[in-house]
């Protein structure tokens, strides 16, 4: 299918989104939808004939536990709610832990690469295999940027994915400021890549912006498209003519007219690396999302493996656990700030309240909390326990501050157990009332 040029849809920009010509698809956060009812603007956007596909973070496919049923049906519903030709995510991990290591479950709160070793990729396509047979529609996984990379490595980032897609025939969606992130920060060279991968398997390509601070790129979708990703784009378009490109945009969001003119960028970049015409279309065709073997189910051993792996990376981030033997200790440093500053960033979002009760002082307390407290519930449980923690700790120091906090935590809390904490904070809401 040809998705043509597109944009993410946000909730912060859908005005703007609505307003640009030339758009022909979106891509939506699946997520951030309700699986049985869609935001007003995406219903406008649809009735005028533009392609809505939703885009999975959280599925973690690339974890050594078997996808959830209940993400997947997640997922297959908004797929159908959309009527998209395809749904999207990640090669990546997202979450460790658990039964398989007889250990607390760990949430990243982030995308983190998978390791790229045999192991890894047995683990990674059997789960595939098990999204594919739960989604009504075809499964494109997208290449992620990396802050650190596995020691000891078996493949290489192309070899990898050409791997995936002979297995399970699963297709590519891949992002070239990614690719470029990946250049930066590991060295990787971005044309080797696009040599190995298997071009003709590609659903669609990213194209986001991002900034270097300190010699690290950080993927921030929060900046201009740069000259050296549009770059990668060439690169990949001098080799196969994409079904569809689609720019992202996360946050920082600018007025619509600089949107317009990045999707102009793109649109020009394309054109400009287009191969000479030769005799019929120079587009590959698409791969057949089917595999080539079916190698039945991994061996338990196989999964412990890499669970035990994962868990001790994951740890050692969010956790404070000794890194594992082998990695970048400086890299480890930053991917693990990186993760506690995301979270404090989308603990913001989710709970807005928060930032603005506690001020200019939010998020150093955030991130003095995270940096003990591992997340474990996703974004909202994390905002709760934040507010628990700093209650129980007996902050914040205004008192009206901390009344509005305390009325905040309860109002959200629910009928939880009570436990010695919520006892506390019962109590410390009874002292306030009484002043």
């Amino acid at each position: 299918m040809d998705l043509g040029i597109g944009i993410g849809w946000r909730p912060e920009i859908a005005a703007e989104v609505e307003a640009l010509s030339g758009i022909d698809w979106v891509e939506a956060v699946a997520e951030n939808l309700c699986a049985d009812h869609l935001p007003d603007s995406l219903v406008r956007l649809r009735e005028r004939g533009v392609t809505v596909v939703p885009h999975g973070v959280a599925l973690g496919l690339g974890g050594a536990d078997r996808p959830d049923p209940d993400r997947l049906a997640g997922l297959a519903a908004r797929a159908e709610l959309l009527g998209a030709p395809l749904v999207t995510e990640h090669i990546a991990f997202v979450r460790a832990g658990g039964p398989l290591t007889a250990s607390p479950r760990l949430e990243a709160g982030h995308l983190l690469p998978v390791p790229r070793t045999w192991d890894a990729l047995d683990v990674f396509c059997e789960n595939v295999r098990i999204a594919q047979d739960s989604l009504p529609v075809p499964l494109a996984l997208e290449n992620i940027a990396a802050l650190i990379t596995w020691p000891d490595e078996e493949l290489t980032e192309g070899q990898f994915l050409a791997e995936l897609v002979e297995r399970t025939g699963v297709r590519l969606l891949i992002d070239v400021a990614n690719l470029h992130t990946n250049h930066v920060n590991l060295g990787q060279d971005p044309a080797k890549a696009l040599d190995e991968l298997p071009v003709e398997a590609i659903a669609y390509v990213h194209v986001a912006g991002g900034v270097e601070k300190n010699g690290v790129w950080h993927d921030t979708h929060a900046h201009p498209v740069s000259e050296p990703v549009l770059d990668v784009l060439a690169e990949l378009r001098s080799r196969v003519d994409p079904p569809g490109v689609l720019l992202e945009r996360d946050d920082a969001f600018p007025p619509g007219a600089e949107l317009a003119g990045e999707l102009d960028a793109i649109r020009a970049t394309l054109r400009k690396a287009a191969p000479s015409a030769g005799p019929g279309p120079d587009r590959a065709a698409p791969r057949k999302a089917v595999p080539s073997t079916d190698p039945g189910p991994v061996p338990a051993g196989t999964r412990d493996r890499t669970a035990v792996a994962q868990t001790a990376l994951l740890s050692a981030l969010v956790a404070g656990t000794p890194a594992p033997e082998g990695f970048d200790h400086r890299r480890l440093r930053v991917q693990s700030r990186a993760l506690a500053a995301k979270r404090a960033d989308v603990v913001a979002k989710v709970a807005p309240e928060l930032p603005e009760i506690l001020g200019d002082g939010y998020r150093a307390a955030f991130l003095a909390y995270a940096g003990s407290r591992p997340m474990s519930g996703g974004y909202r449980r994390d905002a709760l326990n934040f507010a628990e923690h700093m209650l129980i700790a007996g902050g914040p120091a205004d008192p009206a501050a901390r009344r509005r906090l305390t009325y905040w935590w309860q109002d959200r809390s629910g009928s939880r157990p009570p436990r010695r904490t919520t006892r506390l904070v019962r109590a410390a809401r009874a002292v306030l009332v009484g002043k």
